[in-house]
Formats: structure tokens, C-alpha cells, sequence
């Protein structure tokens, strides 16, 4: 049991990681910047994952999660899916960040530099990542007879997948405000820092109370499900190509489920 412990923390700890840095180096592949069409493909495919992983690996087990609790069984994943939504909103409104493919800023009035701004909106966009890994770890490393390691496994490659393309459609941009392609390759992989951060968060809250476990789960769904609606799913519906946008949602959600299905 010791060495899947071990398996699970360094899955999910440096996998998602690792998919983001890998993203973040194609600004040294991609000379020419990336087409309309291919950000729009990759902002859907990363839009479909999320959305998959925020029901497969985290709705559907807080509510299994649920059974037993002296509460309505939808009561956790209801509350948790709300306040995940909630913090990922008070976050958004009061960061100045910028956005791939923005021209004005989000957040509070700032004199920050539109690189550091994108870069917030990458940091932004990775937390509710690390969080939903972190939370799913958590009820492994409990004992949860609903959360397998392959569970943690199939969310990290999930998770890490999408990351490559989201690690781009950031980084990529850097490169056209004022950082040079090593600068933007490092400031990209240290936003992906992030997501182990927000892992060993999770467990460590769960860790604290093992009953908050649904809710957690559900939190971390809700929070993700913000990015999506956010987000991702305006970059791809926006302009011409909308198509494929919707046709990269179609292939990123089918990934995640089998993913999940037959790995979880």
C-alpha cells in the first residue's frame, strides 16, 4: 500500500506538471505564433476535458461520497459545486489579469504589464486544476473505497493532457508582449506551479476533516466548471472557426470520460 501511496502523490503532483511545461515549450516550436483555428481547436479540447473530469472523477463521486452523511445525498455536491464557483469569481474579480486574445484587462483597475496580467489569468486558470488532482488524491490517500489509484491516475493524464495545449494558448502570447521565448517558456512553467500548490492545499484540508470530503470534491468541480464557462468556451465561440471549437469541446469531454471509465 506504501509504494501506491507513493505512486499516487508523485502522479499527481508532477504529471499535470510536467504536461504543462511541455505547452509552455512549444513558443520555442511554434516560431510563427498559433492559427485561429488551432487555438480554437486546443481552448475546446481543454474546455471538453474539464468539463468531463468536473462530472466523472469529481460530481458523480461526491455524490457517492454522500451516502451515509446526515444530510440530503445532494447537499454536498450542490454546496460544493456553488462555493467553487463562488471563490473562482471573487478571485477572477478581484485579480487584474489578462486574457489570451483579450485587448482589455479583467479585474481591478491595475499599472501592471499586460505579460504579468496574462500570466495571473494562466495562474487563474491552473488553480481550479491542481485543486481538483489534489482532491481526488485526498480520498485515496483516506481510504475512500470510491476513489481508486487509478482514479488519481486517470484525472492526473486527463489534467496533464489538456494542459499541453492550455500551456501554449498562454505562453505563446507572452512572446508577442515584450518576454523573450526563454522568459516566456520560464514564466509559463512556473505558473504551472500552481497546480501542485493547489494539490497539497486540497489534501491538507481534507486530510483535516474526512467527512468534508464531497463537498471538497464538488468544490473543485464547481471551480472548474467556472474556467470553462468563463473562459475557455468564449475563446472558442468568438470570431470565425467556431466549429471547431465546439469539435475540440466533443473530443476533449470523449477523452476524459474513457479516460476516467476505464483507467478509474
Amino acid at each position: 500500500m506504501e509504494g501506491s501511496v507513493l505512486v499516487g502523490v508523485a502522479v499527481a503532483l508532477l504529471v499535470p506538471f510536467a504536461g504543462n511545461t511541455l505547452g509552455a515549450a512549444l513558443v520555442f516550436l511554434l516560431r510563427r505564433g498559433m492559427s485561429e483555428r488551432l487555438s480554437k481547436a486546443l481552448a475546446g479540447f481543454a474546455a471538453g476535458v474539464m468539463m468531463a473530469a468536473s462530472v466523472w472523477s469529481l460530481i458523480i463521486p461526491a455524490l457517492e461520497a454522500s451516502e451515509g452523511l446526515p444530510v440530503p445525498g445532494w447537499l454536498p455536491a450542490a454546496a460544493g459545486f456553488l462555493a467553487g464557483m463562488l471563490l473562482l469569481l471573487a478571485v477572477d474579480h478581484f485579480t487584474p489579469h489578462l486574457h489570451a486574445g483579450a485587448t482589455e484587462p479583467e479585474g481591478p483597475t491595475s499599472a501592471l504589464k499586460k505579460s504579468t496580467m496574462m500570466l495571473f489569468a494562466l495562474a487563474i486558470h491552473n488553480l481550479p486544476e491542481g485543486m481538483a488532482v489534489g482532491v481526488v488524491l485526498a480520498g485515496f490517500l483516506a481510504g475512500d473505497p470510491m476513489i481508486s489509484l487509478a482514479s488519481v491516475v486517470a484525472l492526473s493524464i486527463g489534467i496533464a493532457i489538456q494542459n499541453v495545449p492550455e500551456g501554449a494558448i498562454v505562453s505563446l502570447p507572452l512572446v508577442g508582449n515584450g518576454l523573450s521565448r526563454p522568459r516566456a517558456f520560464a514564466a509559463g512553467t512556473l505558473c504551472g506551479a500552481v497546480e501542485p500548490a493547489g494539490a497539497l492545499l486540497m489534501v491538507a484540508i481534507t486530510g483535516l476533516a474526512t467527512p468534508i470530503l464531497p463537498y471538497v470534491l464538488a468544490f473543485a468541480a464547481g471551480a472548474m466548471m467556472y474556467v470553462v464557462v468563463e473562459e475557455l468556451i468564449p475563446q472558442t465561440q468568438q470570431g470565425r472557426h467556431t466549429n471547431i471549437g465546439t469539435i475540440g469541446v466533443a473530443a476533449g469531454f470523449v477523452l476524459m470520460m474513457v479516460l476516467d471509465v476505464a483507467l478509474g
